[in-house]
Protein backbone atom coordinates (compact mmCIF):
# COMPACT_ATOMS: atom_id res chain seq x y z
CA UNK A 1 0.00 0.00 0.00
CA UNK A 2 1.14 3.12 -0.90
CA UNK A 3 1.99 5.50 1.78
CA UNK A 4 0.18 8.98 2.62
CA UNK A 5 1.58 12.35 3.24
CA UNK A 6 0.98 13.64 6.49
CA UNK A 7 1.41 17.22 5.12
CA UNK A 8 1.01 18.82 1.19
CA UNK A 9 1.51 22.20 -0.74
CA UNK A 10 0.38 22.44 -3.63
CA UNK A 11 -0.38 24.77 -6.25
CA UNK A 12 2.54 26.79 -5.73
CA UNK A 13 3.01 29.39 -8.07
CA UNK A 14 6.80 28.76 -7.60
CA UNK A 15 8.32 26.37 -5.76
CA UNK A 16 12.16 26.37 -5.57
CA UNK A 17 13.58 22.98 -5.12
CA UNK A 18 17.02 24.42 -4.52
CA UNK A 19 18.52 21.04 -5.21
CA UNK A 20 21.80 21.44 -5.81
CA UNK A 21 22.53 20.37 -9.70
CA UNK A 22 19.86 22.74 -10.64
CA UNK A 23 21.21 24.73 -13.45
CA UNK A 24 19.16 27.45 -12.79
CA UNK A 25 20.69 27.21 -9.14
CA UNK A 26 17.35 27.42 -7.69
CA UNK A 27 15.28 24.28 -9.08
CA UNK A 28 12.48 26.19 -10.29
CA UNK A 29 8.85 24.17 -10.94
CA UNK A 30 6.29 25.97 -11.44
CA UNK A 31 2.89 25.39 -10.19
CA UNK A 32 4.89 22.79 -7.39
CA UNK A 33 3.84 20.46 -5.34
CA UNK A 34 5.34 19.08 -1.62
CA UNK A 35 4.56 16.02 -0.17
CA UNK A 36 6.03 15.10 3.58
CA UNK A 37 5.42 12.41 6.44
CA UNK A 38 7.51 11.85 8.90
CA UNK A 39 9.10 14.82 8.95
CA UNK A 40 10.88 14.29 5.71
CA UNK A 41 9.78 15.02 2.42
CA UNK A 42 8.73 12.30 0.19
CA UNK A 43 7.71 14.38 -3.25
CA UNK A 44 8.16 17.05 -4.90
CA UNK A 45 7.22 18.39 -7.79
CA UNK A 46 3.76 18.32 -9.85
CA UNK A 47 0.81 17.30 -9.15
CA UNK A 48 1.39 14.32 -10.85
CA UNK A 49 3.66 13.06 -7.91
CA UNK A 50 2.25 14.14 -5.05
CA UNK A 51 -2.09 14.33 -5.55
CA UNK A 52 -1.93 10.41 -4.90
CA UNK A 53 -0.49 10.86 -1.77
CA UNK A 54 -3.27 12.71 0.13
CA UNK A 55 -5.72 10.89 2.27
CA UNK A 56 -8.56 12.30 4.22
CA UNK A 57 -5.94 13.20 7.11
CA UNK A 58 -3.79 14.87 5.26
CA UNK A 59 -2.92 18.68 5.79
CA UNK A 60 -2.84 20.55 2.89
CA UNK A 61 -1.80 24.24 2.33
CA UNK A 62 -2.73 25.89 -0.91
CA UNK A 63 0.25 28.20 -1.86
CA UNK A 64 -1.55 29.20 -5.45
CA UNK A 65 -0.07 32.60 -5.88
CA UNK A 66 2.78 32.07 -3.31
CA UNK A 67 6.53 30.50 -3.79
CA UNK A 68 7.41 27.86 -1.35
CA UNK A 69 10.96 27.42 -0.75
CA UNK A 70 13.57 25.55 1.36
CA UNK A 71 14.09 27.24 4.88
CA UNK A 72 16.76 29.30 5.75
CA UNK A 73 19.48 28.27 6.63
CA UNK A 74 21.38 30.80 8.57
CA UNK A 75 25.16 29.81 8.86
CA UNK A 76 26.71 32.58 10.65
CA UNK A 77 26.10 34.18 13.68
CA UNK A 78 26.82 35.39 17.06
CA UNK A 79 23.22 35.10 18.44
CA UNK A 80 24.05 34.36 21.70
CA UNK A 81 25.32 37.74 23.45
CA UNK A 82 24.09 40.08 26.63
CA UNK A 83 23.30 42.90 26.18
CA UNK A 84 24.19 45.10 23.02
CA UNK A 85 26.00 48.07 22.02
CA UNK A 86 23.77 50.96 20.45
CA UNK A 87 26.23 53.57 22.08
CA UNK A 88 28.92 52.59 19.67
CA UNK A 89 26.71 51.84 16.90
CA UNK A 90 25.71 55.68 16.75
CA UNK A 91 28.72 56.77 18.07
CA UNK A 92 30.14 54.88 14.33
CA UNK A 93 27.22 56.46 11.93
CA UNK A 94 28.30 60.02 13.72
CA UNK A 95 32.15 59.53 12.99
CA UNK A 96 32.94 60.78 16.66
CA UNK A 97 36.76 60.55 17.14
CA UNK A 98 37.65 58.14 19.84
CA UNK A 99 38.81 60.85 22.60
CA UNK A 100 34.68 62.08 22.05
CA UNK A 101 33.75 58.44 22.38
CA UNK A 102 35.61 58.20 25.42
CA UNK A 103 34.50 61.23 26.94
CA UNK A 104 30.96 60.14 26.48
CA UNK A 105 31.63 56.91 28.10
CA UNK A 106 30.46 54.80 25.16
CA UNK A 107 31.83 51.06 25.83
CA UNK A 108 33.27 49.91 22.18
CA UNK A 109 34.30 46.19 20.87
CA UNK A 110 33.97 42.59 21.72
CA UNK A 111 35.14 43.26 25.22
CA UNK A 112 32.09 45.10 26.18
CA UNK A 113 30.05 42.10 25.10
CA UNK A 114 32.06 39.98 27.04
CA UNK A 115 31.69 41.86 30.35
CA UNK A 116 28.09 41.65 29.71
CA UNK A 117 27.92 37.90 28.73
CA UNK A 118 29.69 36.82 31.30
CA UNK A 119 27.21 38.79 33.94
CA UNK A 120 24.32 36.92 32.44
CA UNK A 121 22.80 33.56 34.23
CA UNK A 122 22.04 31.04 31.83
CA UNK A 123 18.74 31.76 31.84
CA UNK A 124 18.59 35.80 31.08
CA UNK A 125 21.11 34.99 28.20
CA UNK A 126 18.49 32.50 26.66
CA UNK A 127 15.40 34.56 27.22
CA UNK A 128 17.75 38.02 25.37
CA UNK A 129 18.68 35.61 22.79
CA UNK A 130 15.16 33.26 22.43
CA UNK A 131 13.97 36.70 21.51
CA UNK A 132 16.24 36.83 18.57
CA UNK A 133 15.60 33.75 17.34
CA UNK A 134 11.85 33.87 17.00
CA UNK A 135 12.63 36.56 14.62
CA UNK A 136 14.81 34.34 12.83
CA UNK A 137 12.27 31.64 12.69
CA UNK A 138 9.37 33.68 11.71
CA UNK A 139 11.29 35.06 8.48
CA UNK A 140 12.13 31.76 7.13
CA UNK A 141 14.93 30.22 9.37
CA UNK A 142 14.66 26.86 10.60
CA UNK A 143 18.61 25.88 11.07
CA UNK A 144 20.74 28.96 12.45
CA UNK A 145 23.97 28.17 13.43
CA UNK A 146 25.45 29.87 16.82
CA UNK A 147 29.08 30.65 18.36
CA UNK A 148 30.58 31.40 21.45
CA UNK A 149 33.27 33.64 22.20
CA UNK A 150 31.85 36.56 24.32
CA UNK A 151 33.24 34.43 27.06
CA UNK A 152 36.58 33.67 26.68
CA UNK A 153 36.66 31.89 29.98
CA UNK A 154 35.52 28.53 30.66
CA UNK A 155 32.45 28.99 32.39
CA UNK A 156 30.87 31.81 30.12
CA UNK A 157 31.82 29.75 26.89
CA UNK A 158 30.28 26.95 27.81
CA UNK A 159 26.87 29.26 29.15
CA UNK A 160 26.90 30.29 25.38
CA UNK A 161 26.85 26.80 24.23
CA UNK A 162 24.38 25.41 26.95
CA UNK A 163 22.32 28.49 25.88
CA UNK A 164 22.11 26.57 21.98
CA UNK A 165 21.30 23.36 23.43
CA UNK A 166 18.22 25.01 25.21
CA UNK A 167 17.12 26.88 22.26
CA UNK A 168 16.85 24.14 20.05
CA UNK A 169 15.17 21.97 23.19
CA UNK A 170 12.51 25.00 23.62
CA UNK A 171 12.40 26.44 19.73
CA UNK A 172 11.35 25.32 16.53
CA UNK A 173 14.51 25.35 15.30
CA UNK A 174 17.62 23.53 14.76
CA UNK A 175 21.19 24.76 16.24
CA UNK A 176 23.92 24.22 15.25
CA UNK A 177 27.22 24.97 17.82
CA UNK A 178 30.48 26.65 16.97
CA UNK A 179 33.22 26.91 19.72
CA UNK A 180 35.13 30.29 19.01
CA UNK A 181 37.09 30.83 21.61
CA UNK A 182 39.46 32.16 19.16
CA UNK A 183 37.48 35.26 18.94
CA UNK A 184 40.12 37.52 20.86
CA UNK A 185 41.69 36.90 24.33
CA UNK A 186 40.65 38.65 27.53
CA UNK A 187 42.28 41.95 28.97
CA UNK A 188 43.59 40.15 31.83
CA UNK A 189 45.70 37.84 29.84
CA UNK A 190 48.26 38.08 26.97
CA UNK A 191 47.49 36.48 23.64
CA UNK A 192 50.41 33.86 24.39
CA UNK A 193 49.01 32.86 27.52
CA UNK A 194 45.31 32.64 27.10
CA UNK A 195 46.22 30.32 23.61
CA UNK A 196 47.87 28.14 25.75
CA UNK A 197 44.82 27.51 27.73
CA UNK A 198 42.61 27.41 24.79
CA UNK A 199 44.45 24.98 23.09
CA UNK A 200 45.54 23.01 26.22
CA UNK A 201 42.25 22.87 28.46
CA UNK A 202 39.52 24.62 26.59
CA UNK A 203 39.35 23.08 23.32
CA UNK A 204 40.05 19.34 24.56
CA UNK A 205 37.39 19.40 27.41
CA UNK A 206 34.94 21.50 24.94
CA UNK A 207 35.49 18.72 22.87
CA UNK A 208 34.61 16.13 24.58
CA UNK A 209 31.74 17.81 26.47
CA UNK A 210 30.08 17.20 22.76
CA UNK A 211 28.69 21.31 22.94
CA UNK A 212 30.63 22.04 19.54
CA UNK A 213 30.52 20.58 16.35
CA UNK A 214 32.91 22.92 14.96
CA UNK A 215 36.02 24.89 16.10
CA UNK A 216 36.57 29.01 14.93
CA UNK A 217 38.68 31.45 15.01
CA UNK A 218 39.59 35.11 13.74
CA UNK A 219 42.37 35.38 11.67
CA UNK A 220 43.12 39.09 11.06
CA UNK A 221 45.16 41.96 12.11
CA UNK A 222 45.50 42.65 15.47
CA UNK A 223 43.61 39.47 16.39
CA UNK A 224 45.62 35.99 15.51
CA UNK A 225 47.91 35.03 12.81
CA UNK A 226 47.34 32.27 10.24
CA UNK A 227 50.03 30.06 11.73
CA UNK A 228 47.87 31.10 15.33
CA UNK A 229 44.66 30.25 13.95
CA UNK A 230 46.05 26.89 12.48
CA UNK A 231 47.22 26.10 15.65
CA UNK A 232 44.14 26.49 17.68
CA UNK A 233 42.16 24.65 14.59
CA UNK A 234 43.90 21.82 14.59
CA UNK A 235 43.75 21.46 18.55
CA UNK A 236 39.82 21.86 17.58
CA UNK A 237 40.37 18.82 15.13
CA UNK A 238 41.99 16.52 17.75
CA UNK A 239 39.19 17.07 19.85
CA UNK A 240 36.45 15.93 17.05
CA UNK A 241 35.28 19.48 16.05
CA UNK A 242 34.89 20.48 12.43
CA UNK A 243 37.39 23.70 11.06
CA UNK A 244 35.69 27.02 10.29
CA UNK A 245 37.55 29.81 9.94
CA UNK A 246 36.71 34.11 10.52
CA UNK A 247 39.65 35.81 7.89
CA UNK A 248 39.90 38.49 5.70
CA UNK A 249 37.25 40.86 7.18
CA UNK A 250 39.48 43.17 7.47
CA UNK A 251 42.70 42.86 6.31
CA UNK A 252 44.37 39.71 4.54
CA UNK A 253 47.36 37.83 6.55
CA UNK A 254 46.77 33.83 4.92
CA UNK A 255 43.96 32.73 6.34
CA UNK A 256 42.34 31.61 3.57
CA UNK A 257 45.68 29.03 2.71
CA UNK A 258 45.33 28.14 6.54
CA UNK A 259 41.22 27.36 5.57
CA UNK A 260 42.44 25.34 2.70
CA UNK A 261 45.18 22.94 4.34
CA UNK A 262 42.58 22.03 7.20
CA UNK A 263 39.76 21.50 4.46
CA UNK A 264 37.53 24.30 6.54
CA UNK A 265 34.02 23.66 6.04
CA UNK A 266 34.07 27.46 5.54
CA UNK A 267 35.79 30.54 4.98
CA UNK A 268 33.87 33.41 6.23
CA UNK A 269 33.99 36.95 5.18
CA UNK A 270 36.45 37.26 2.26
CA UNK A 271 37.04 40.83 2.05
CA UNK A 272 40.42 41.09 1.41
CA UNK A 273 40.93 37.52 -0.15
CA UNK A 274 43.20 37.53 -3.21
CA UNK A 275 41.85 35.85 -6.47
CA UNK A 276 44.43 32.64 -6.01
CA UNK A 277 43.47 32.25 -2.31
CA UNK A 278 39.81 32.07 -3.53
CA UNK A 279 40.72 29.59 -5.97
CA UNK A 280 42.57 27.34 -3.34
CA UNK A 281 39.23 27.47 -1.03
CA UNK A 282 37.20 26.56 -4.09
CA UNK A 283 39.66 23.43 -4.97
CA UNK A 284 39.99 22.19 -1.33
CA UNK A 285 36.02 22.10 -1.13
CA UNK A 286 35.22 25.00 1.22
CA UNK A 287 32.29 27.28 1.41
CA UNK A 288 32.55 30.83 1.22
CA UNK A 289 30.62 32.31 3.47
CA UNK A 290 30.78 36.55 2.66
CA UNK A 291 28.51 38.60 4.93
CA UNK A 292 26.39 41.47 3.60
CA UNK A 293 25.19 42.08 6.83
CA UNK A 294 28.09 43.38 8.33
CA UNK A 295 29.21 44.99 5.30
CA UNK A 296 25.91 47.40 5.48
CA UNK A 297 26.32 47.66 9.08
CA UNK A 298 30.08 49.09 9.29
CA UNK A 299 29.85 50.76 5.92
CA UNK A 300 32.73 48.49 4.97
CA UNK A 301 35.79 50.29 3.23
CA UNK A 302 35.85 46.96 1.13
CA UNK A 303 32.87 45.29 0.65
CA UNK A 304 32.83 41.79 -0.52
CA UNK A 305 32.57 40.85 -4.14
CA UNK A 306 31.26 37.89 -5.10
CA UNK A 307 31.75 37.66 -9.30
CA UNK A 308 35.74 36.40 -8.29
CA UNK A 309 34.43 34.02 -5.96
CA UNK A 310 31.69 32.97 -8.69
CA UNK A 311 34.29 32.52 -11.46
CA UNK A 312 36.88 31.07 -9.41
CA UNK A 313 34.20 28.30 -8.50
CA UNK A 314 33.10 28.83 -4.78
CA UNK A 315 30.23 27.49 -3.69
CA UNK A 316 28.89 30.77 -1.64
CA UNK A 317 26.64 31.25 1.34
CA UNK A 318 25.24 33.73 3.22
CA UNK A 319 24.09 34.65 6.77
CA UNK A 320 22.89 37.25 9.15
CA UNK A 321 26.34 37.87 10.91
CA UNK A 322 23.93 38.39 13.88
CA UNK A 323 26.00 39.51 16.89
CA UNK A 324 26.06 43.67 18.66
CA UNK A 325 27.91 44.68 15.99
CA UNK A 326 25.21 43.59 13.21
CA UNK A 327 21.24 43.29 14.97
CA UNK A 328 20.01 41.27 12.00
CA UNK A 329 17.65 38.25 12.33
CA UNK A 330 16.50 38.81 9.01
CA UNK A 331 17.40 36.24 5.87
CA UNK A 332 15.57 37.83 3.40
CA UNK A 333 17.31 41.87 4.05
CA UNK A 334 20.25 39.71 4.05
CA UNK A 335 19.33 38.78 0.39
CA UNK A 336 18.21 42.00 -0.19
CA UNK A 337 21.59 43.28 0.94
CA UNK A 338 23.23 40.59 -1.21
CA UNK A 339 21.52 41.35 -4.52
CA UNK A 340 21.16 45.46 -4.43
CA UNK A 341 25.16 46.08 -2.39
CA UNK A 342 27.18 43.09 -4.01
CA UNK A 343 25.85 42.39 -7.45
CA UNK A 344 24.28 38.88 -6.52
CA UNK A 345 21.40 37.82 -9.02
CA UNK A 346 18.26 36.84 -6.29
CA UNK A 347 19.07 33.17 -7.72
CA UNK A 348 22.26 33.09 -6.00
CA UNK A 349 21.06 34.90 -3.52
CA UNK A 350 18.41 32.26 -2.79
CA UNK A 351 20.82 29.32 -3.58
CA UNK A 352 23.60 30.56 -0.93
CA UNK A 353 20.96 31.46 1.56
CA UNK A 354 19.53 27.71 1.47
CA UNK A 355 21.49 24.94 -0.11
CA UNK A 356 24.62 27.13 0.01
CA UNK A 357 24.33 27.76 3.66
CA UNK A 358 23.42 24.08 4.34
CA UNK A 359 27.23 23.22 2.58
CA UNK A 360 28.98 25.80 4.92
CA UNK A 361 27.35 23.86 7.93
CA UNK A 362 28.09 20.00 6.51
CA UNK A 363 24.56 19.50 6.53
CA UNK A 364 23.38 19.51 2.53
CA UNK A 365 22.45 16.05 3.16
CA UNK A 366 19.49 16.49 5.17
CA UNK A 367 18.75 20.34 4.52
CA UNK A 368 18.92 23.09 2.37
CA UNK A 369 16.56 21.63 -0.74
CA UNK A 370 13.01 20.57 -1.17
CA UNK A 371 13.89 16.59 -2.16
CA UNK A 372 12.91 13.82 -0.88
CA UNK A 373 14.51 11.99 1.73
CA UNK A 374 15.33 15.75 3.30
CA UNK A 375 14.50 17.25 5.97
CA UNK A 376 10.73 18.78 5.57
CA UNK A 377 12.12 22.42 6.41
CA UNK A 378 9.91 24.57 3.97
CA UNK A 379 8.96 28.39 4.21
CA UNK A 380 5.88 29.65 2.03
CA UNK A 381 6.48 33.39 0.53
CA UNK A 382 3.76 35.98 0.14
CA UNK A 383 5.04 36.35 -3.20
CA UNK A 384 4.05 35.70 -6.32
CA UNK A 385 7.73 35.42 -8.23
CA UNK A 386 11.28 34.46 -6.70
CA UNK A 387 12.83 38.21 -7.55
CA UNK A 388 10.49 39.46 -5.61
CA UNK A 389 12.60 38.67 -2.44
CA UNK A 390 14.84 40.39 -2.72
CA UNK A 391 12.72 43.40 -5.17
CA UNK A 392 9.57 43.80 -2.45
CA UNK A 393 11.55 45.71 0.74
CA UNK A 394 8.86 44.80 2.59
CA UNK A 395 8.07 43.65 6.80
CA UNK A 396 8.53 40.37 6.37
CA UNK A 397 7.30 38.24 3.22
CA UNK A 398 7.53 35.02 5.08
CA UNK A 399 3.97 33.47 5.20
CA UNK A 400 4.08 30.19 6.84
CA UNK A 401 7.62 28.49 7.91
CA UNK A 402 7.82 24.74 8.13
CA UNK A 403 10.04 22.53 10.43
CA UNK A 404 10.28 19.15 10.30
CA UNK A 405 6.73 19.07 8.39
CA UNK A 406 4.80 20.75 11.08
CA UNK A 407 4.36 24.63 11.31
CA UNK A 408 6.40 26.49 13.30
CA UNK A 409 5.10 29.88 12.08
CA UNK A 410 2.69 31.95 10.49
CA UNK A 411 1.14 34.96 9.54
CA UNK A 412 4.85 36.41 11.38
CA UNK A 413 3.85 34.87 14.41
CA UNK A 414 5.45 31.88 15.92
Amino acid sequence: MEKKAELVIKNATELLTCRDDSPDLIGLVKNGWVAADGGKIIAAGGAESVEPLISGSTQVIDASGKVVAPGFVDSHTHVVFGGGRVGEYFARIGKLSQEEIKRRGIKTGILTTLELTREHSLEELYDETALRVRDMIISGTTTVESKSGYGLDRDTELKQLEVNRLLEKRLPVSVVSTFLGGHGWPSDMDKGKYMDFLINEMIPFVGGSGLAEFCDAWCDEGYYTAQECGLILEAGIKSGMKPKLHEGGYSYIGGAEVAADLKAVSADHLNYDPRKSLRRLAEAGTVGAPLPGIDFAVRHERPFDPAPMIEEGLELAIATNCCPGCWCTSMPFIIILACRNHGMSSERAIRAATIGGAKALARQDSIGSIEPGKDADIQIWNLDRHEDIAYHYTTNPVETVIKGGRIAAANARK
